[in-house]
C-alpha cells in the first residue's frame, strides 16, 4: 500500500505515469479518472477531481435516469468532487505504472454526498462506533470463467459460451488446475495490489471458482471487494477470457454468491462481543444481532440482492438459501454460524456476487445494530433441512417483492435516512421496470411458434 507522498514521489520520478482516481456507484462498479502523473503530483494530489453526479444516477447501461433527487436535466447535471483517500491508494500491478486512490464525493460546496454507497457504509460504522463497537467482516465471492473473451461473449449474445469446466468442480484440484492460469494470477495480483487473499477452490458449477478474502474492518473490506473485482476482469480480459459475477448466469448451474461474514468486538477489537468466554460459548449480543439480522433480512434484501437476476440464484437444494433460519454450520440456512473464540462469527449466505459491498456491509452493521438497540431474542437453532422445511419466513422471490418490503420497511428509512431510502427505491423500480418491458429468449422460444 502508498501513501500521499510515496505515490506523488513515484510519480514524479515516473514510476507511475497514470493514476486512476475512482468511486463506487450503485451498483459497486469503479468510476472516475485515469490522471497522468505528472499532472497528479501537480494539482490532483492535493485537490482531488470532479465528475459528472449524473453517475450516482444512472442504471447499468448509463442512461440518465429521471426522479432523482440528487441530480436531473432540470438541475443541470453539475459535477460532484471526489475526495482521495489516500489509506487505499496502491499500485496495480497486472497495469504497467498505475495505481489507484479511491475517493470519497463531496458536493461543491464540502457536504457529503449522502447517498454515496462509501458514505453510506461510514455512517453505519459511525454509528456502531458511538456504541464502543466495532466489526470484522469478510467476502467470498465466486465466479464463472469463459474461455470466450468479453467482446466473444457480446458478440455470441452471452449464449452458448465455452465454460473453462466440463464438470462440477468443487473442491476438484484437477480441475482446478486447468484454471490456474487465470486464478493464480488474480491471487498473486490482487495480493501484490494490498487486497490480502486466504485462497481459492473449485466450486459447484462448471468452471465456477471461489476467492476468499482476509477479513478487515467494513470499510476496508469494502474496499477491497471492489478492486477484487475489478482487478479479476481486467486479468481476466489480459488473459483472453472472461469472468463474471452475476449472480445466476446459467439456469442450468450453481449461482454464485458472496457470503457474507461478520463479527462483532468492542473498541480496542480484543474481545469479540459475539462469544462468551466464561459460558464458553455464544454471547446474549450474539442473540441480538442474529435477531436483527433474521428480522430485517427481508427488508434489506435489496442491499443484498441488487438485481432481476439476484432471485433467481435463490434455489432449493442449491446451497443457495431459500428460507430465513440459521443453524450451526448448517449450509440449507440463510444464516450459518462458524467459528468459536475470536472466530466465532455470523455467516449471511443471502448476498450473491453481483452485491454492492458497501451497502451489503452497511445492512449488516444496521440489523445487528437493530438487534441490540431494541433487545431483541433469536429464536431456537434450526436442524436439519431449511429448504424443505415448513413455516420459515422466505427469502423475497423477485426483484418486484424486495422492493415492497423496502418501500415498506420503518427500520431502512431510520438507518438509512429518507434520502437513502427513496434513492435506492427508485434505482431499484428503474431496473425492475427496464426488465418487464424486455422480450427474453424465454418468451421468444416458449411462444414464437407454438402460441
Amino acid at each position: 500500500m502508498l501513501n500521499l507522498k510515496k505515490l506523488v514521489d513515484l510519480c514524479r520520478r515516473g514510476e507511475v505515469d497514470t493514476v486512476v482516481m475512482v468511486f463506487p456507484d450503485m451498483l459497486g462498479r469503479l468510476m472516475g479518472k485515469r490522471i497522468t502523473g505528472a499532472f497528479f503530483a501537480d494539482e490532483a494530489a492535493s485537490h482531488g477531481t470532479h465528475a459528472c453526479a449524473y453517475l450516482l444516477t444512472v442504471d447499468m447501461e448509463m442512461d440518465p435516469v429521471q426522479g432523482f433527487e440528487l441530480t436531473s436535466w432540470e438541475k443541470g447535471y453539475g459535477d460532484f468532487h471526489l475526495v482521495p483517500d489516500y489509506s487505499t491508494a496502491r499500485l496495480l500491478p497486472w497495469l504497467e505504472k498505475t495505481a489507484l486512490v479511491l475517493c470519497d464525493l463531496e458536493s461543491e460546496a464540502g457536504a457529503e454526498v449522502e447517498v454515496s454507497p462509501r458514505a453510506i457504509l461510514k455512517r453505519q460504522v459511525a454509528r456502531a462506533a458511538a456504541k464502543g463497537l466495532r466489526f470484522m467482516v469478510g467476502s467470498e465471492l465466486e465466479l464463472y470463467l469463459y474461455k470466450d473473451g468479453y467482446e466473444e461473449a457480446r458478440a455470441k449474445g452471452y449464449h452458448r459460451l465455452e465454460q473453462v469446466g466440463k464438470y462440477i468442480e468443487d473442491y476438484h484440484i484437477l480441475q482446478g488446475t486447468k484454471e490456474e492460469f487465470v486464478v493464480r494470477e488474480i491471487r498473486n495480483q490482487l495480493e501484490a495490489a494490498g487486497v490480502p487473499i486466504e485462497g481459492s477452490k473449485g466450486e459447484w458449477g462448471f468452471g465456477q471458482q471461489e476467492i476468499n478474502l482476509r477479513p478487515a474492518e467494513p470499510l476496508e473490506m469494502a474496499d477491497r471487494h471492489v478492486v477484487y473485482k475489478h482487478g479479476a476482469k481486467e486479468i481476466a480480459i489480459q488473459k483472453g477470457v472472461s469472468a463474471t459475477f452475476m449472480a445466476k448466469p446459467d439456469a442450468a448451474q450453481a449461482g454464485s454468491s458472496f457470503h457474507l461474514h461478520a463479527s462483532l468486538w468492542d473498541r480496542a477489537m480484543k474481545k469479540n462481543q459475539l462469544w462468551d468466554a466464561k459460558a464458553h460459548g455464544p454471547s446474549k449480543a450474539f442473540s441480538q444481532v442474529l435477531a436483527g439480522s433474521l428480522a430485517l433480512a427481508r427488508d434489506f434484501s435489496l442491499f443484498f440482492a441488487p438485481t432481476v437476476n439476484s432471485y433467481k440464484r435463490y434455489v432449493a437444494s442449491s446451497f443457495a438459501p431459500t428460507r430465513l433460519a440459521w443453524g450451526r454450520d448448517n449450509r440449507t440456512c440463510g444464516f450459518r454460524v462458524v467459528g468459536h473464540e475470536g472466530s466465532f462469527r455470523l455467516e449471511n449466505r443471502i448476498p450473491g456476487a453481483d452485491a454492492n459491498p458497501y451497502l451489503a456491509y452497511a445492512a449488516t452493521i444496521a440489523a445487528f445494530l437493530h438487534g441490540i438497540e431494541n433487545g431483541l431474542k433469536a429464536p431456537a437453532e434450526f436442524r436439519g433441512d431449511a429448504y424443505h422445511s415448513k413455516g420459515l419466513s422466505e427469502v423475497p422471490k423477485s426483484l418486484g417483492a424486495a422492493l415492497g418490503c423496502w418501500e415498506r420497511s420503518s427500520a431502512a428509512k431510520a438507518a438509512f435516512g429518507e434520502a437513502v431510502h427513496s434513492h435506492y427505491l427508485h434505482a431499484g423500480r428503474w431496473e425492475l421496470a427496464s426488465f418487464e418491458k424486455a422480450v427474453t429468449n424465454w418468451e421468444l422460444n416458449r411462444y414464437f411458434e407454438r402460441i
